[in-house]
């Protein structure tokens, strides 16, 4: 081969390798940097710079010494890359560069699933704007974490709702809205108002630490004028923790100026130090503000007592006594889940136990109204079936006798004088059971039968027997009774509270146990007006057909009624908590914050409760994790332990 087919061969076999080996290192990384990157970093910065900055209508919360502001795109966050963008400024708006800034995404664990960390790879792309990738992994809720740190000015650390398919950042922790980036935070106007004072409350350090604290506060009134010689106590508490009592924390303030007010105080361990402060002046009355602090966690979180005002003069939604903050984080930890108060038609299952009984209009009692003995028995034994007119006995009496011979006399001798005695005579036969056809039978034969058959008065079962053949019986002894079983009675036992709502003609639903899958439909015949001294019921009566005789007497059965209670406001049920007497709930009041509320109930069934006073229509309550939230709110927020 000569040379010059040699170096051809050689140019061609390296152009070849040249295009394998760059195809192989596009998105190899070299120690954490992106090859492309690496070969390229002016193409990236010049791609970065060119993406669209922070939105001018972004919200900008006061954080520690910084102003900052955090966006993310799409606005809607998804599944997938989405961007996320943090302007940092100082107090008075000022772009700060160099700002050490660490943002990430957090899903919780869910059962045996771990929690996942999506952490956010931040780029200055304009002077004190940084932007960069997030990946979401999956829907759902991604509590979103920031930590910015500039050496010189402090730290601070902000926490922000975030979730999939639901639009925009909601600050939970951790900073104050303010109206715009422009607005100077060091104006001098308080930070917040509490009743007719204005106050601006600090910690120094900023993140309070173990060991010696210094609480500043400012306090003027509503026009801006220095209040001097207030009185002012303030302590940190740690909650009590298992064997672990708890531990106070108090601050000793001196005036250091007109309106000015400084103390120090000693955190002995790590971790909550919740922060009450009280207030007092001579003619203005006192006021008690609550504030979360922690250990390593830079400024004050307003609880309660307070609201934080921006510096154009729009201000909060009042913060009530017993409010806490608990971030999106935290909640899902809890489990905690929301409902709202609504109006709905209520109605209310009432479960009654209730036994058949004897329809008492359909029995019917044999008795004679002369001394007699039986002769031939022919209902011969409990349970039998007989029809109305059959004979049941045959009886001999001394008495039925002699006014059957007294009837034949009186027959004989018949005249016009004498048709009184025998309509007399004939009426006492009737009276002592003989039927008219017996009677006519016994003019025929013309003389008195020595034992006369006794008739069923109804059709029924013969339920009750006291006779055997020769049994003697005195007069008004009950022989037999029979019961007609076509239709009988179901009675039913009613807690004393749920009595009101029972009406006559409510329908009604009979389930004997011991028929499974057959119910029967019925209605209250009659609502019994005593209660049982011993239970404390009341009873009602319903009247079910039998023609099957599936039902019988002293069987049990349950009955079940619904009762329409009208349209009410409701809350879930799971979300009122019973102490005692009171009724609590805990409402959503947004930004993290729930407040308890003790309301008047009414009525209520399996789902919801009637809310009578304490809550209006709209308002959100917590319906999941309560008692948890609960022991929170009386440790953290000082309320009243129910």
């Amino acid at each position: 081969m000569s040379k010059r087919g040699l170096a051809c061969f050689i140019g061609l076999a390296g152009l070849v390798l040249g295009v394998v080996i760059g195809i192989q290192l596009d998105g190899i990384q070299l120690d954490g940097i992106q090859l492309n990157d690496f070969l390229g970093a002016d193409s990236r910065d010049a791609q970065m710079a060119s993406s669209p900055g922070m939105p001018d209508d972004a919200p900008v919360y006061r954080s520690g010494p910084f102003k900052v502001s955090v966006a993310v795109t799409p606005e809607v966050p998804e599944v997938g890359q989405n961007k996320l963008m943090v302007k940092v400024m100082d107090a008075h708006g000022k772009p700060l560069e160099d700002a050490q800034i660490q943002a990430f995404g957090q899903m919780s664990a869910m059962g045996t699933m771990p929690a996942m960390r999506t952490p956010a790879q931040l780029q200055r792309i304009a002077p004190g704007e940084y932007m960069g990738p997030m990946k979401l992994g999956m829907s759902g809720e991604w509590p979103l974490s920031v930590n910015i740190k500039k050496p010189g000015m402090g730290a601070t650390a902000l926490s922000f709702d975030m979730a999939t398919g639901r639009p925009g950042l909601e600050l939970t922790s951790g900073g104050t809205m303010v109206q715009s980036a422009g607005a100077d935070t060091d104006s001098g106007e308080p930070k917040y108002h509490s009743g007719p004072f204005n106050l601006d409350v600090t910690v120094e350090p900023k993140a309070p630490q173990v060991g010696k604290n210094r609480l500043v506060i400012s306090l003027n009134d509503e026009d801006g004028k220095s209040i001097a010689r207030a009185k002012i106590h303030a302590q940190a508490t740690m909650p009590a923790m298992g064997a672990m009592g708890a531990m106070q924390a108090p601050v000793t303030f001196k005036e250091t100026a007109p309106g000015r007010y400084a103390g120090t105080f000693q955190l002995p361990m790590s971790g909550s130090w919740p922060l009450s402060i009280q207030i007092q002046k001579e003619g203005m009355g006192s006021q008690t503000i609550s504030f979360d602090m922690a250990t390593n966690r830079p400024g004050l979180q307003i609880i309660s007592g307070a609201v934080a005002a921006d510096h154009l003069g729009m201000q909060a939604a009042p913060t009530p006594p017993g409010t806490i903050m608990v971030d999106s984080h935290r909640r899902q930890l809890i489990g905690v889940k929301i409902g709202k108060v609504t109006y709905r038609d209520l109605t209310r299952r009432i479960r009654a136990v209730g036994q058949v009984v004897y329809n008492e209009s359909k029995l019917s009692d044999v008795t004679l109204r002369f001394e007699a003995w039986i002769g031939e028995l022919h209902a011969d034994y409990v349970g039998k079936h007989v029809k109305q007119g059959d004979v049941l006995f045959t009886v001999y009496g001394p008495e039925l006798l002699a006014a059957q011979q007294q009837y034949l006399e009186v027959l004989k001798s018949r005249s016009g004088l004498t048709d009184g005695l025998i309509d007399a005579a004939r009426k006492r036969l009737l009276l002592w059971d003989m039927t008219p056809a017996q009677i006519d039978e016994l003019e025929r034969r013309g003389e008195p039968l020595d034992y006369v058959p006794i008739m069923a008065p109804r059709s029924g079962t013969v339920v009750e027997k006291h006779v055997v053949t020769g049994t003697a019986n005195p007069v008004g002894k009950t022989l037999m009774r029979i019961a007609d079983l076509s239709q009988v009675w179901v009675e039913a036992e009613v807690y004393e509270g749920e009595l009101p709502l029972v009406k006559e003609g409510m329908l009604a639903v009979v389930t004997p146990p011991y028929l499974p899958g057959k119910m029967f439909k019925a209605k209250i015949d009659y609502v019994y007006p005593y209660l049982q001294g011993m239970t404390r019921t009341g009873r009602i009566r319903l009247t079910l057909p039998n023609s099957d005789g599936d039902l019988k007497p002293d069987m049990y059965a349950e009955v079940n009624l619904k009762a329409d209670l009208g349209r009410r406001l409701v809350v879930p049920e799971e979300a009122v908590i019973f102490a005692g007497d009171e009724r609590v709930v805990f409402e959503d009041l947004g930004g993290g914050r729930l407040a308890s509320r003790k309301i008047k109930t009414g009525q209520r069934n399996e789902d919801y409760i009637e809310v009578l006073k304490g809550l209006q229509p709209g308002d959100k309550v917590v319906t999941s994790g309560n008692f948890l939230i609960a022991s929170e709110t009386s440790l953290k927020a000082g309320i009243q332990q129910w």
